[in-house]
């Protein structure tokens, strides 16, 4: 058993087996609160825990599913490219709004650890929490962010924002398909946005847009906002 777990054929089978459950059950059960990446999460972490199975074990196969994660965000170029005549007649737009959500995204994540005394380390970890976890990391890593933390953060914004996340921008006001799409993939990336191609395709393909776009935003004005307030 001790041979087993310690191969990356473990965490894998550990990881797919566990997704496919949770799938199985939010497509029966259709409760939003069930969404299958959440409750593949906490299920893999209750697994591990009461089996004693160490998270180094688990993660020789679940860097394999990691390493993918790249090319299943480029996938979602398909739906943008079906519905690319509709996307560009609104770029301006669809730019602005993605320069406003990642600045707001950057002020609000900082500006709220700060006020609640987080340490400058913890705060720089919080920075890149709303863009797609390999440009996370990436950006953790150059300001001096604590990684494991920023990657922890990204998929709990992507599950907050694939649960309550179209609900709550109707709440507000925004139905438009582009809106919503925009808001969705600049606020919660990828698990969001495969929230939200499920409704609405357009939305989908705006809102996988808004992923990469706001991983180069953000990825520009971190720097850029550095250097300006001289956080060191």
């Amino acid at each position: 058993m001790t041979e087993l777990v310690s191969t990356p054929l473990f965490g894998v089978v550990l990881t797919l087996f566990v997704f496919w459950l949770a799938e199985k059950l939010y497509r029966r059960s259709g409760f939003i609160l069930l969404n299958p990446v959440f409750i593949a999460i906490c299920s893999t972490i209750l697994i591990l825990k009461f089996s004693r199975i160490s998270y180094a074990d688990y993660a020789r196969g679940g860097d394999l599913i990691l390493f993918l994660l790249g090319p299943s965000v480029v996938a979602l170029a398909l739906p943008l490219w079906q519905r690319r005549k509709q996307v560009l007649q609104r770029k301006l737009p669809i730019l602005v709004g993605i320069c406003a959500g990642a600045l707001a995204s950057i002020a609000s994540a900082a500006g709220t650890a700060w006020l609640l005394g987080g340490s400058s380390q913890v705060v720089r970890s919080l920075v890149p929490k709303s863009v797609t976890t390999p440009i996370a990391i990436g950006i953790s890593e150059q300001i001096g962010g604590i990684v494991p933390l920023t990657a922890a953060l990204v998929v709990m914004t992507g599950c907050l924002g694939a649960i309550c996340g179209p609900e709550f921008c109707r709440l507000i006001g925004i139905r438009k398909s582009t809106s919503l799409g925009l808001a969705i993939g600049t606020a919660s990336h990828g698990i969001g946005t495969a929230r939200i191609l499920e409704e609405d395709r357009l939305a989908g393909a705006v809102s996988g847009l808004a992923i990469g776009l706001n991983g180069l935003a953000t990825a520009m004005m971190v720097p850029l906002l550095w250097l300006l307030f001289g956080w060191n």
